[in-house]
C-alpha cells in the first residue's frame, strides 16, 4: 500500500523535471496523477513513465480557458482533489538592460498568473485535508544577475503561499511552498551557470 492510494493529484508543467519527478513519485505511491504542459508529445512521453496512473491533459497554465478545460476534465473523471502542485514555470535570462515585454509578460504570465488562477479553479475540487505545493526558488532569495524578474515571481509565489495558508487554513487545506536549489532540468540549460557545482 502506498501513502498515496486513493488519492487525486494535479501536478502543473509535469512533462519533465521536477514535475515529472513529483507526477512519478506521487503514482507510485498509489496516485491517480493529472499532469499538464503545453506540448503533447512530451505530455505523452511523460505518461509513459508514470504508467496507468497518469492521465495528461494538454494546456497552458497562463491561459484561463485551457485552465478551465483542465478542471472541467478533472471535475468528470474524479470529482475531487487531494493534491495540487502548482509547479509550472519557465525562467528566461535577461539583465535588467535586455528585458523585453514580451518576456516579462511570458515569465509572468506563466509562474504567477498560472500559479495564482490553478489554485483558484482548484478550489471547488479539493477536499478538506487536502494539499496545495506551490514550487518556488532560491532565485528568490539571493540576487542572481540576469534572473530578475524569474526571481520577483518566485518570491511573489512564496509570499502568495502564506498568505493562502491563512486563507485555507479554516478547510483544513494545508498550502507549503517548496524552495528547490537549481535541479539540472531541460529548462535550466536556458540559465548561466553561476556556482561551480553546476
Amino acid at each position: 500500500m502506498g501513502q498515496l492510494d486513493d488519492k487525486t493529484a494535479l501536478v502543473t508543467g509535469a512533462s519533465t523535471g521536477i514535475g515529472l519527478a513529483i507526477a512519478r513519485r506521487f503514482a507510485a505511491e498509489g496516485a491517480t496523477v493529472y499532469l499538464t504542459g503545453r506540448r503533447q508529445s512530451a505530455l505523452d512521453a511523460a505518461v509513459a513513465q508514470v504508467g496507468d496512473r497518469g492521465i495528461a491533459v494538454r494546456g497552458d497554465v497562463s491561459d484561463l480557458g485551457d485552465l478551465d478545460r483542465l478542471f472541467a476534465e478533472i471535475t468528470d473523471r474524479s470529482g475531487r482533489l487531494d493534491v495540487v502542485v502548482a509547479n509550472a514555470g519557465i525562467g528566461d535570462y535577461g539583465l535588467l538592460g535586455a528585458i523585453t515585454e514580451k518576456e516579462y509578460e511570458r515569465t509572468t504570465s506563466i509562474n504567477l498568473k498560472g500559479t495564482v488562477f490553478t489554485v483558484q479553479k482548484a478550489l471547488p475540487l479539493l477536499t478538506a485535508g487536502a494539499s496545495v505545493i506551490l514550487l518556488s526558488s532560491s532565485s528568490a532569495l539571493r540576487a542572481t544577475p540576469g534572473l530578475g524578474v524569474y526571481a520577483a515571481t518566485k518570491a511573489a509565489i512564496r509570499s502568495l503561499g502564506r498568505t493562502w495558508a491563512a486563507e485555507l487554513a479554516d478547510r483544513g487545506i494545508r498550502v507549503n511552498t517548496l524552495t528547490p536549489g537549481p535541479v539540472e532540468t531541460p529548462g535550466r540549460g536556458r540559465a548561466p551557470r553561476c556556482h561551480p557545482a553546476w
